[in-house]
């Protein structure tokens, strides 16, 4: 049997971190599904298509990653997916609270599914999808912390 994790996020835009995560994941997981959740409450710059695009681009090359989207409840997904558990990153201490109460709602929902933590590479601590948006809304230079094929996306988006 083997040991399948969900990787959720937003992945608007994908960068350089995530890219890390997915791949020193691999080391503790056969197979990671990289997902993001479908949340019509929250404003992305870019389409869902748009980022499995970019994501399937960036990750390309790379065995044992798959590509999804999904609704409801992460722990549900994980359970249909099979798999044994949800990876996420952390960048800094401010993350630990949010990232802990989500991990242990998802563990009373289904106790089978576990949460592992890996900490963010020293090269990509500072580096959040929202901040890369923010400065290339600017006109920033964000061609380290992202794929090319995202930064080429980014400043079309943004008229540069």
């Amino acid at each position: 049997m083997s040991r399948i994790a969900i990787y959720p996020g937003s992945f608007d835009p994908v960068t350089n971190g995530h890219i890390d995560i997915a791949k020193r994941g691999l080391k503790l997981f056969d197979h990671i599904i990289v997902a993001i959740l479908h949340n019509p409450g929250k404003k992305s710059l870019f389409t869902i298509e748009e980022r499995l695009e970019m994501l399937n681009e960036s990750m390309s090359g790379i065995d044992h990653i798959e590509f999804d989207t999904f609704d409801g409840l992460l722990v549900d997904y994980a359970h249909q997916r099979k798999a044994c558990a949800i990876l996420r990153g952390m960048r800094a201490v401010s993350d630990f609270e949010y990232e802990f109460q989500l991990a242990l709602m998802n563990r009373k929902l289904k106790r089978q599914v576990e949460t592992v933590f890996l900490m963010t590479g020293l090269r990509w601590i500072f580096t959040s999808s929202s901040i890369i948006k923010e400065a290339a809304r600017f006109g920033g230079d964000v061609s380290d912390m992202v794929p090319p094929k995202v930064n080429s996306r980014l400043k079309t988006k943004f008229g540069f």
